[in-house]
């Protein structure tokens, strides 16, 4: 069911769990990109389908993986609000790893340490193709949104607005 563009690319815990739920996906194997938007250039996707994988702190042993649309930002004060709480922070690359098992930029909640809950940005839910982390550097998944959210349980909500363009762009 699940097939690799290139045969070269890595298994990893992440591709591991979509072939063990009979998920459909494919494997896309790149040099190491220097954005976001190389990343979806040298995978030939549009930017809006590639998600951002973010480990959010809501609190001591307490985390969630916030899913975010290339082109877009997770916006703080929408997602304090759903969440109901007000304080909440980023982990630094250690404690990431250390709470993922991933390295900072392959960060997924596939096949992650610890199965956090997953918050999708209700704006990738439409889409036809999302490309998530595959769990190692310049690897990535492409699978249907559906398949996403049914293989990490992701709660599917407004949480993003469109990101600013740099200034003197």
């Amino acid at each position: 069911m699940s097939q690799s563009a290139d045969p070269e690319a890595p298994s990893t815990p992440a591709t591991a769990v979509l072939t063990a739920a009979g998920i459909a996906f494919r494997a896309i194997q790149t040099a190491i990109p220097g954005s976001p938007e190389e990343s979806a250039r040298l995978q030939g996707i549009p930017l809006g389908s590639l998600l951002r994988s973010i480990l959010v702190r809501r609190a001591a042993d307490d985390y969630l993986f916030v899913l975010v649309p290339g082109g877009r930002r997770f916006d703080w004060p929408k997602l304090r609000a759903h969440l109901g709480t007000n304080r909440m922070s980023l982990p630094d690359k250690e404690e990431a790893r250390a709470e993922t098992g991933y390295e900072r930029g392959a960060i997924t909640p596939l096949g992650a340490r610890r199965a956090w809950p997953v918050i999708l940005d209700a704006s990738a839910a439409a889409l036809e193709m999302v490309a998530v982390g595959g769990g190692a550097r310049g690897l990535n998944v492409h699978l249907a949104p559906a398949d996403l959210i049914r293989a990490t349980g992701a709660e599917v909500v407004d949480i993003t607005v469109p990101e600013e363009p740099a200034a003197g762009v």
